[in-house]
């Protein structure tokens, strides 16, 4: 076993509630896979999210051939704190790429060291269960915390999880159960089944209950796209904070929303404002791959504007960053 000395645990130093209290809410942006890379997490950021996740990242691609994954994890300063979140289903490529990521080994990530490393025990896609990974993995509960102590041994970032409320026969109450005693240093909790998918209602009070098996920063997740929502989840569960996930795709000003009660006014003006400045970011950072990922970002902008239907007709064939002008402009006249 490697010994690993403990680095600062970032999450105890972000703003949570005592009791109640919306604002003073921990308010992360949840991993998404093709969706939460650099530019998007810097776009959050701005807008006020407190933590943002990486995409997922393989742990075994990390653990073999990491080039090109070390560059899909890049990140800038202004994003910290920033979260790796990792999958797959073997410790041994666990500990390898946690290693890897916290400069343990050759081939650190080039923009740094993150601030935290988090598992995937939630993603629903059945090309990620087929190798034994993701949510399936609480079915795995012995798997699962194999994993978990082979990135806790070697690394000295803080460690987090994230899980859905239920897979099979096994509820997060279970599996929190069963992994006590491990330095978990925070939970995000999507409340709705594998079954469920990304559909369907969020179980609030499966959330709550978790608190009497985990002690440490605990995260609701799932359905967050409005303040009422946000308000009423974090008082129905009791957590500390929400994961937001699909809530921030085209709206990336839901944090500043969720933090000041105030929602932001989704007319032509401010939408085209947050996905220029998003579309010039991934331009700069990625040149014409980085065009092509904007094009679902941009149909998320747009959606609920008139002329929607349109205007993602010209969205989803742009090839550069003038082309993107010109078509977010001609929706501000």
């Amino acid at each position: 076993m490697i010994l690993i000395k403990r680095m600062e645990n970032f999450w105890v130093k972000l703003k949570k509630p005592l009791q109640f209290d919306s604002g003073r809410a921990i308010y992360a942006l949840a991993p998404m896979a093709g969706y939460t890379d650099s530019a998007f997490r810097q776009i959050c950021k701005n807008f006020g999210a407190d933590v943002v996740y990486s995409e997922m990242a393989a742990a075994a691609a990390l653990a073999y051939c990491p080039d090109k994954t070390l560059e899909m994890l890049k990140f800038s300063l202004g994003e910290r704190p920033y979260v790796v979140q990792l999958f797959g289903s073997q410790p041994d490529d666990f500990g390898q790429a946690a290693k890897l990521l916290s400069g343990k080994i050759k081939k650190p990530l080039a923009s740094g060291v993150p601030d935290g490393i988090d598992i995937n025990f939630g993603c629903p896609v059945k090309k990620v269960a087929k190798q034994g990974a993701g949510a399936v993995l609480m079915n795995n509960k012995k798997q699962a915390r194999e994993i978990i102590k082979a990135v806790i041994n070697n690394t000295d970032l803080p460690v987090s999880i994230k899980v859905r409320a239920r897979v099979g026969q096994t509820d997060v109450l279970r599996f929190l159960d069963y992994l006590r005693g491990l330095d978990i240093k925070a939970v995000m909790i999507h409340g709705r089944t594998l079954k469920q998918g990304f559909a369907g209602p969020v179980d609030s009070a499966i959330i709550k209950k978790a608190r009497n098996y985990y002690g440490g920063i605990i995260l609701a997740n799932g359905g967050v796209n409005d303040y009422n929502i946000a308000v009423k989840l974090l008082a129905d569960s009791g957590a500390d904070g929400l994961g937001i996930a699909r809530g921030a795709l085209g709206r990336p000003w839901i944090f500043k929303a969720l933090r000041t009660g105030q929602s932001a006014a989704r007319s032509a003006r401010p939408v085209c404002q947050a996905a220029l400045k998003h579309a010039e970011l991934a331009w700069k950072l990625k040149g014409s791959p980085g065009i092509v990922e904007m094009r679902k970002h941009l149909c998320w902008y747009v959606q609920g504007l008139p002329g929607a239907k349109k205007i993602r007709e010209r969205l989803v064939r742009v090839e550069n960053i003038d082309d993107i002008k010109k078509t977010i402009n001609s929706l501000k006249k």
